[in-house]
C-alpha cells in the first residue's frame, strides 16, 4: 500500500488544499461588554451588528464651575489661643481666691502614656547608684601557690585558693561599678512633664495656691497635729490618697511638720528642684504654689517654639486685656457724656 501512494512533495499538497474552495460559514462574535442576545440563524449580518451594540446614550455629567465648587474651609483654631482656667486658693484655709489662665500647650495636653513611661524609666535609671562591686581572682589578696598536685590525689584539679570555686575566692562575672543612666531627648522629657501636669489638671487633682504654703502662726510643737487635722478635714490625707506639696523653695514650717513620724502616710513636700514626673503621678493630688508652677512650666517648654512659650503668651493676654479695658473705658465715658447731655 505504501508503494501505491502518490509521491507528491509536501508544498504541493498544502497548495492544493488552500486552492480548494471552502463553504462560506458565518461567524458571530458576542462582546463581553453587552447584554444583547445572540442573533438567530436567519438574522442578517446587519441585524446582528445592530443587536450587538448598546442603544443607550452616554450621559456626560455637567462640568462643575469654579463658583459652584468653591467653598470656604473654616480655619483651624490655634490651640495656643485656648486657655485653661485654674482657681487659686489661699493656704492653709484653701478658700478660692481668684482665677488664672494658662495656654492649652501647657495644661491641656492629651494623655500620652508612652511619654510618661519613658520619662519615669529615664528618672529611675538616673537615680540608680551603680556602686555594687566584687573582686575577681586577681584582685583577692592571697598566695598563688597551687593547693594540691595536679595528679595522684584522686580529686579534681585545682589551682590557687583564690579560685572562684572556693570559699573566699574571687567572684566570676560579678558586678562592677557602672552608670545605669539612660538618655532621653530634652524635648520629649519636657513634653512628658507638661503631660503629667495636664493629666492632673483634667482630673481636678491640681490645686493651685496663690500664697506661700507656709504654716504661719502655728507653734512648731503643734504644727504636725495642725497639718494632720487640715488634711483630714479637706479629704487630702491617707484615706483619700496622699497629697504632694510642691513649693518654690523649702518652707520650714510645712517641711518640718511633714518630716514628723507617721506624716509620710498622709502627704509629702518637695521643692521645684527635687520633684520629678513620677512624683506628680504617684500621689493622689498635687498642691502647688503658683510661683512654683510657673517655674516648672518655663523650665520644661523646650519643645515649643519661641512664640508658644509661657512668657510671650502672657504678654499677648496682657495686650488683649489692655485693649478690652480701653474699649470698656471709652464706652463708659461715652455713656457718661450722653447722660450729661440728657441732664
Amino acid at each position: 500500500m505504501a508503494s501505491k501512494r502518490a509521491q507528491l512533495p509536501a508544498n504541493q499538497l498544502c497548495n492544493a488544499f488552500l486552492s480548494t474552495p471552502q463553504p462560506a460559514q458565518r461567524r458571530l462574535i458576542r462582546g463581553m461588554a453587552t447584554e444583547a442576545p445572540l442573533p438567530n440563524a436567519n438574522a442578517t449580518l446587519a441585524q446582528a451588528y445592530a443587536d450587538a451594540h448598546l442603544t443607550s446614550t452616554l450621559a456626560i455629567p455637567p462640568v462643575a464651575t469654579p463658583s459652584s465648587t468653591a467653598h470656604t474651609t473654616p480655619r483651624a483654631q490655634n490651640p495656643f489661643l485656648s486657655t485653661a482656667s485654674c482657681t487659686t486658693h489661699t493656704f492653709p484655709t484653701l478658700e478660692p481666691a481668684t482665677f488664672v489662665h494658662y495656654p492649652s500647650t501647657h495644661l491641656l495636653l492629651p494623655l500620652r502614656k508612652d511619654l510618661l513611661h519613658r520619662a519615669v524609666i529615664y528618672e529611675g535609671d538616673a537615680t540608680r547608684q551603680g556602686t555594687a562591686s566584687t573582686k575577681w581572682r586577681s584582685e583577692v589578696h592571697g598566695s598563688n601557690r597551687k593547693i594540691r598536685p595536679q595528679k595522684g590525689t584522686g580529686s579534681a584539679r585545682l589551682g590557687d585558693k583564690k579560685s572562684p570555686m572556693l570559699k573566699g575566692g574571687g567572684v566570676a562575672f560579678g558586678p562592677k561599678p557602672r552608670d545605669f543612666s539612660t538618655k532621653l531627648p530634652k524635648k520629649i522629657y519636657d513634653l512628658a512633664w507638661r503631660t503629667a501636669l495636664s493629666y492632673r489638671y483634667k482630673k481636678g487633682e491640681l490645686i493651685l495656691l496663690d500664697t506661700e504654703a507656709e504654716l504661719l502662726g502655728v507653734h512648731p510643737h503643734s504644727a504636725q497635729r495642725y497639718l494632720k487635722d487640715l488634711l483630714r478635714q479637706n479629704r487630702m490625707g491617707h484615706a483619700d490618697g496622699r497629697t504632694l506639696f510642691v513649693t518654690l523653695e523649702r518652707r520650714e514650717g510645712l517641711f518640718s511638720a511633714l518630716e514628723g513620724e507617721g506624716m509620710g502616710r498622709d502627704a509629702r513636700a518637695l521643692d521645684v528642684l527635687d520633684v520629678d514626673v513620677k512624683d506628680l503621678l504617684e500621689l493622689g493630688r498635687v498642691v502647688v504654689e503658683k510661683s512654683a508652677l510657673d517655674f516648672l512650666l518655663e523650665e520644661h517648654e523646650d519643645d515649643l517654639g519661641p512664640q508658644q512659650r509661657l512668657g510671650p503668651w502672657e504678654r499677648v493676654m496682657e495686650a488683649q486685656q489692655g485693649v478690652f479695658s480701653s474699649s470698656s473705658s471709652s464706652s463708659s465715658a461715652g455713656q457718661e457724656a450722653a447722660a450729661a447731655m440728657l441732664a
